[in-house]
């Protein structure tokens, strides 16, 4: 049996890679997808051969992550309940889509993931897998089919002379290019103020710089493409804005989120390009879309991020909304001036060649003025259906009659 693994080279895939040697008897093929975790992938081919492996895929996936997966997140203003930037939620199909990718080329049996029965990858990837590759290769997952705790994983691990990350032994940690998650330990107290170890990316906006920062943004039909002026590629300009904006204490996420499998949990994130990049597109958008368009991508927009956040990346509903939020970025250029300060983000000022705002129509000394009986006429016919409901209904009233007695 040859098995194809997405190993990470934490704790739950390492014992997973364990795990199907001696329990499956089964070849393991591991692939590790680089979507900008970093520190992650230091040594993780090494720990794979370690393990047993009898073969390692390390993918560069991060340009297409930021292409293919992250913009279009920043053209829907994609924020999961308001919060959320989908860091996580966004890298799982694409990790899994290479995963198919080897599983294919291997010819392999089945692939496996670390996902838990608690959690929401298990949707992501064994929906998106199902989807590649069809009923005929087996999705395994040892860590739900096992009940693994992470005490019982370190045991196993410790036969085979590995050592885990104190990080992991204290939080479990989820880090890509659009976000870092963490989770476990005192943050499953939903009471309790997150302490200042779980961040890395984000400095305290208490130490942050006494000086403010100012950035400006500029986005072609609804991409970032320049940050102050200089064209920046995909890669560069969200890892400037994590360093930049995540320098003066700005990213930090902390919310009561509602999981695909029916739980509540309690998640702590950092996403300082994130943030940044929904901010700025979110206000560009305000001035150069209707207000009806606005409405639409509102709804558009939720509808985009319940989807990817439920797994359900390759949804046909999802292809039909992207055609719609494309359509709309099409006016979405021009720049957005931003001061980051202690924690806090303000858009400042923004322009844009589609812009819909004109200062020589809005002044209110010099501006233009509707004719008297045009605005009297204009607020007779608009109020039509309210003030013709109100009058009828009060003459409708029924007035109780005095009780006799």
């Amino acid at each position: 049996m040859k098995v194809v693994l997405a190993y990470s080279g934490g704790l739950d895939t390492s014992t997973i890679l364990v795990l199907l040697r001696e329990e499956y008897g089964a070849e393991v093929v591991t692939v590790t997808v680089d979507v900008g975790q970093e520190g992650e992938l230091e040594g993780v081919e090494e720990r794979a051969y370690e393990l047993g492996a009898s073969k390692h895929y390390m993918i560069d996936a991060k340009e297409e992550f930021v292409h293919d997966y992250i913009f279009p997140a920043v053209k829907a203003n994609a924020l999961y309940e308001g919060k959320y930037p989908l860091g996580t939620a966004l890298a799982r199909p694409l990790i899994a889509s290479k995963l198919a990718e080897v599983a294919l080329k291997e010819g392999a049996d089945a692939v496996a993931h670390g996902c838990t029965g608690k959690g929401n990858d298990q949707v992501r990837f064994d929906i998106t897998l199902r989807a590649l590759l069809g009923d005929e290769v087996e999705i395994i997952a040892p860590v739900r089919e096992y009940s693994l705790t992470r005490a019982k994983s370190i045991e196993i691990l410790a036969k085979h002379g590995y050592s885990v990350p104190s990080i992991h032994k204290k939080y479990s940690v989820d880090e890509n290019l659009w976000s870092r998650s963490i989770e476990g330990g005192v943050l499953d107290d939903p009471e309790a103020e997150p302490p200042e170890e779980v961040y890395q990316w984000t400095k305290s906006p208490l130490e942050a710089p006494d000086e403010p920062l100012y950035l400006e943004i500029g986005f072609e039909e609804g991409v970032p493409k320049t940050l102050d002026g200089v064209e920046m590629g995909p890669v560069e300009i969200v890892k400037t804005l994590n360093s930049l904006v995540g320098s003066h204490g700005y990213g930090r996420i902390d919310y009561i989120e509602s999981r695909v499998v029916g739980l509540k949990s309690r998640e702590v994130y950092e996403a300082p390009a994130a943030l940044t990049l929904v901010e700025a597109h979110k206000d560009l958008e305000r001035m150069v879309l209707t207000p009806g368009e606005l409405r639409l991508k509102w709804m558009l927009d939720a509808m985009w991020s319940d989807l990817v956040y439920q797994g359900l990346w390759i949804d046909p509903v999802k292809k039909h909304i992207d055609l719609a939020i494309d359509s709309m970025n099409k006016y979405v250029t021009g720049v957005v001036k931003l001061k980051i300060y202690k924690g806090g983000l303000m858009v400042v000022g923004r322009n844009s060649p589609y812009t819909l705002y004109s200062e020589e129509k809005i002044d209110y000394d010099t501006g233009w003025y509707p004719d008297p009986k045009e605005a009297e006429g204009f607020i007779k016919l608009f109020s039509q259906h309210q003030l013709t409901a109100i009058k009828t209904r009060k003459e409708k009233e029924t007035i109780p009659t005095e009780d006799p007695l």
